[in-house]
This record gives C-alpha cells, structure tokens and sequence, in this order.
C-alpha cells in the first residue's frame, strides 16, 4: 500500500469513527428527550396497545393511498423509528423534518413497520 492510499485509508476510518460518535450522541439525546416526556422507547412499546411515544421527525411526505390523502412522517426516539399517518390529509403546520414531537395512539403493523395512524401529537420546540 503506498503512503497516500494509507492516509486515505486512516482519513476514511477516522471520518466514519467520528461519524459514528455523533450518531451515538444523538440518539443518546434523543432516548434522554423520550425519558422527559415520560414516554417509554419506542422498542419497548407493544403493537396493539395505546402509545404514547416521543422524538424527533425525520422525513415527512405526502403519499396518496387508495385515492386517499395521507401524510406520513418517520418518528425516531434513538432506539427505533415508526411511522405517523394521517388519513386525509396533505399537510399539517408545523409537521416537518426536524421537529420534536410526542404522539398517542394505538400502535399497529404495516408490512412489518411499525405505525400510528392518526394520532394525536403535541409539537415541541
């Protein structure tokens, strides 16, 4: 191996160790936000039980299902994600990419994903 393959190499494993950190950072500060807002994690909770659940949204998008409207948005809590859907609906103010937010509702299997459909949310920050 020639020396600037070897530091390339060094960059490339130092780049992804300190990407991992952070990654691991985030989703501590994400579990401890859950914890705050008395929710359990999301990979504890039991599909069929009503849920309270609380983090952070990381994609929102629209999808038409079976000439139905429905906004979808992936919550993630730093131990799993699942997905909020609400039916007949485009948009919703302030249900975007970024946003902390705590939903309840009953907590249900789509293709193998775990999902809430319309649930009741409160927005944070």
């Amino acid at each position: 191996m020639s020396p600037t393959t070897d530091t390339a190499s060094l960059w490339t494993r130092t780049r992804e160790r300190m990407s991992d950190l952070v990654d691991r950072a985030d989703d501590a500060q994400l579990r401890e936000g859950a914890l705050e807002a008395g929710c359990n994690p999301v990979c504890d909770q039991r599909v069929g039980e009503v849920v309270t659940v609380h983090g952070e949204l990381r994609a929102v998008t629209y999808r038409p299902r079976s000439g139905a409207r429905a906004l979808e948005a992936s919550l993630y809590d730093g131990t799993g994600a699942l997905t909020l859907v609400w039916i007949g609906r485009s948009r919703i103010a302030g249900i975007e990419a970024g946003r902390a937010l705590t939903a309840t509702g009953r907590l249900g299997l789509r293709g193998g994903d775990r999902v809430i459909y319309n649930p009741r949310y409160e927005l944070c920050r």
